[in-house]
């Protein structure tokens, strides 16, 4: 196919970008009720505080394994409704049906597969949402895209968070019997379902996109940024093999000998894998599918390499929040950790208002990010965010009123704005728009990665060395945003803006 190398993608309206970015309110709504909640219901059906990390595992798994692959065949789809907008549909609907089925779970290994199911489907609509953006807006419009993406994220956050409390309020209890899910927290679920299909139909609807063949002429359908890919040596082979095998073997062996909590097998696990991976796959794009996905990963433009970095340690962060922000509250601020007591209950309710008050937040500040970032840099601002975010993380050990907790929440909310938008913007414009999708998916790599490490990690470095105390993993969750932070000075410099 030819190619004039002048053709631009015409700037879209407001209005346009506000209806091809609109589902992603419902997604965050879903999104939002399982981490809210997921905690909550888990210790309702019986869970211990130390085993939380390990069912939370479905969440970060399901989307290492769906995301890239979605991404994959997304940027190879062309349907009578489009490339990406397909994946929307099949992802809502899962979604929904989801929904409605995991408040009714009544026993605790039955909500962690539902957890597995409603992270996959969820997974299926979003993974395509990051590429919608960079498919349809030219590279100066991006950060904007991305920044309204961070406000419906936002928006639809705070509902989420704050439903279980409202129906409290509305006289539906948020309390029940031993081993049963109060209804405030079903009905959150079932609103939440019905909210998602109608954002995601809206953007379906109002939304069109550019046909492979017209996405191609753009002109900036190939960056310089990508390197070339480099052919994969036999000692190269070796190498990447030994650089995950040798830590899986040592890791899985101190496991054993020393007694270590068993769930940090999930990364001795992943290790082995990643490592059989790429030797199932070593003659480059053998494999089909997955052969072009580590193809892809083995020759990640730079940028992507560095955010990764940065990816990790905030992502790290943020999962740390959500698994322990329920027990470090109520039994910190509310002095409970008996789940069927009005404490416990009124404090996990108090987290869904904190929750929705840093996504609140996060919905404000996404606003101030493209003027803040043309004025002093994107990497810059990003730097700021997430310090912020960090300290944020590290004074709820310092405060005694739980009312006072609002405060870190608007720290935190300015980091979330600057996670959900920057980063994706730095990336879209250093992947070629054919492979926007996997690109976007591999990425998220740098997602999950982070929070298996975080759920394979935190419960054992809480139980061996913090006393088993979640304020601590808020404590750590800090200092981890705060070097992500310094690490974003590692990235090039960025050339759209």
């Amino acid at each position: 196919m030819n190619r004039s190398g002048t053709n631009s993608k015409p700037q879209l309206s407001f209005w346009q970008i506000w209806n091809m970015c609109f589902g992603f309110f419902g997604i965050q709504f879903a999104f939002a009720l399982q981490n809210g909640s997921m905690s909550r219901i888990f210790q309702t059906l019986g869970a211990e505080m130390d085993d939380l990390a390990v069912l939370w595992i479905a969440a970060p798994m399901t989307g290492l394994l769906v995301q890239p692959i979605i991404g994959y065949y997304s940027d190879r789809t062309w349907t009578r409704l489009g490339r990406r907008r397909p994946y929307f549909l099949v992802g809502a609907i899962l979604t929904t049906l989801a929904l409605f089925v995991m408040p009714n779970s009544s026993v605790l290994w039955f909500a962690a597969i539902m957890l597995w199911l409603l992270d996959a489907s969820i997974n299926v609509s979003m993974e395509p949402f990051r590429a919608f953006v960079g498919d349809q807006l030219p590279p100066e419009q991006r950060t904007r895209g991305y920044a309204m993406q961070s406000f419906f994220i936002g928006a639809g956050a705070v509902v989420a968070y704050l439903l279980p409390e409202i129906l409290t309020q509305l006289g539906i209890a948020n309390t029940a019997a031993t081993g049963e899910i109060p209804s405030s927290v079903r009905m959150s679920f079932y609103i939440g379902g019905v909210v998602l299909i109608c954002a995601m139909g809206w953007t379906i609807l109002r939304t069109r996109e550019y046909p492979p063949e017209q996405l191609q002429s753009f002109d900036d359908a190939e960056p310089e940024a990508v390197d070339a890919p480099a052919p994969v040596s036999n000692a190269r082979l070796a190498a990447e093999v030994a650089v995950f095998t040798i830590p899986a073997a040592i890791l899985a062996f101190c496991i054993r000998h020393y007694a270590w909590d068993k769930s940090l097998y999930l990364l001795a696990v992943g290790l082995a894998v990643y490592a059989l991976l790429l030797l199932v796959t070593s003659g480059g794009k053998r494999g089909g599918g997955l052969g072009e996905i580590i193809h892809d990963v083995r020759n990640m433009p730079t940028t992507m390499q560095r955010l990764a970095v940065v990816q990790f340690f905030s992502w790290f962060a943020l999962f740390a929040m959500w698994i322990y922000t329920t027990p470090a509250v109520t039994s910190l601020h509310f002095h409970s950790s008996d789940t069927t007591s009005t404490a416990y209950n009124d404090g996990a309710d108090w987290v869904g208002v904190l929750f929705a008050a840093y996504s609140g937040f996060s919905a404000i500040a996404a606003f101030g990010l493209a003027p803040l970032s043309r004025r002093i840099g994107l990497r810059a601002t990003h730097l700021a965010c997430l310090v912020i975010g960090g300290l944020s993380f590290i004074s709820f050990r310092f405060i005694s009123d739980p009312n006072w907790l609002l405060l870190p929440m608007a720290g935190i909310g300015i980091a979330w704005a600057a996670i959900l938008a920057i980063p994706y913007s730095l990336l879209s414009g250093a992947v070629p728009a054919k492979k926007m999708g996997v690109y976007m998916g591999i990425f998220n790599f740098f997602i999950v990665i982070p929070q298996l490490v975080a759920a394979s990690l935190l419960g054992f470095l809480l139980k061996t060395f913090f006393g088993n105390q979640p304020i601590n993993a808020l404590m750590i969750g800090g200092v981890s945003l705060i070097v992500a932070g310094l690490c974003v000075l590692m990235v090039r410099k960025e050339t759209v803006a």
